[in-house]
């Protein structure tokens, strides 16, 4: 009797102990997102809008089961992304569009909100997961981004995952090109079809530890040439994240969010100007970006679990999950 009565008073202490670690503990919560761009309703069949939003959930769901097993952010982040990237629905990884010669060049990068550590890769072309390569440059290397044939070393060394070119190759993505190419003596130089400009695969992560972080990975644009490089790999452009403001994560024509440094600059003004995610996603993306001329969106998350996903194309697809939510959406509502 005397040892039940121990063991309850120890599993009751324990369970106390638990509660009160937990207590106050930050709401975890993840958002992703699959691109932006010209997403007009009508432009998928049902069957595939449904496809869309049932690998979104996926993502969505690794990454929140990360985070509900009390794992840090970037791991959720990582998690949620790789979903993604072996995905062929989404301009990342396996679904990565093709550059003007006919090849896929990835990019990707990542970043922890407690230590402002980050890394990012450009141009690889044989990285099954390109965000596993971006945060193996963060923890494993003094520096921030590596690019191609270099970044490639690098991921010999760290026993990253490589892969044919061809497992880039999708019938999908190849009938895209092949259109975008026939078109290219139609239009005058960079004048590309807006759907062209855009994809690009992303997660922001809070932790129970209150600490953020964020990933963004893509295949570029369809028929860049000479190497192009667009925001995702760039640090302040395509990815932020600082737990003293916001985790972002961004998606659209590359060239405005780096003139921009749009996830930057969402965080700056949380943590100078003392406004709220909402105000500051609305201000650069509806104001900064709409007067330069430029398209896209971010998905946004704060500290205290606040979350934002804005755009000012016709859509974004897009997801979030915590205690209380979990939804996916394509276009404007």
């Amino acid at each position: 009797m005397k040892l039940m009565i121990f063991i309850l008073a120890a599993l009751s202490l324990t369970v106390h102990a638990f509660a009160n670690e937990h207590e106050g503990a930050a709401p975890v919560t993840i958002v992703i997102h699959g691109g932006a761009g010209a997403l007009e309703p009508g432009r998928y069949t049902q069957e595939e809008e449904a496809a869309y939003k049932a690998k979104l959930r996926e993502a969505l769901n690794a990454g929140y089961a990360v985070l509900n097993d009390g794992d840090a952010a970037m791991d959720a982040v990582e998690a949620a992304i790789v979903i993604m990237e072996d995905s062929p629905y989404f301009n990342a990884g396996k679904g990565a569009v093709f550059t003007r010669e006919g090849t896929n060049e990835l990019d990707s990068s990542v970043m922890d909100g407690a230590t402002l550590n980050a890394g990012a890769v450009a141009g690889v072309t044989r990285i099954k997961n390109p965000i596993k390569l971006a945060r193996a440059v963060m923890e494993n290397s003094v520096h921030v981004m590596f690019t191609g044939e270099g970044a490639e070393e690098f991921a010999k060394e760290q026993d990253v995952e490589f892969v044919e070119p061809e497992y880039f190759h999708t019938d999908r993505r190849w009938s895209e090109y092949e259109n975008a190419l026939a078109r290219e003596n139609e239009s005058r130089e960079g004048a590309l079809p807006q759907h062209l400009k855009y994809g690009t695969v992303g997660a922001v992560a809070l932790d129970m530890n209150g600490n953020l972080a964020a990933g963004t990975s893509t295949g570029g644009m369809t028929l860049k040439r000479y190497g192009r490089v667009g925001d995702v790999p760039i640090i302040g452009a395509g990815t932020f994240a600082d737990n003293n403001s916001c985790a972002v994560s961004s998606t659209g024509w590359g060239e405005y969010f780096m003139r921009l440094t749009i996830a930057r600059d969402i965080c700056a003004q949380v943590e100078y100007k003392g406004v709220n995610i909402k105000e500051a996603a609305n201000d650069v993306i509806h104001n900064r970006l709409e007067n330069l001329g430029g398209n896209g969106g971010v998905i946004v998350l704060a500290p205290d679990g606040a979350y934002e996903m804005t755009f000012n194309s016709a859509g974004m697809f897009r997801g979030v999950k915590n205690a209380d939510t979990e939804d996916v959406a394509i276009y404007k509502e």
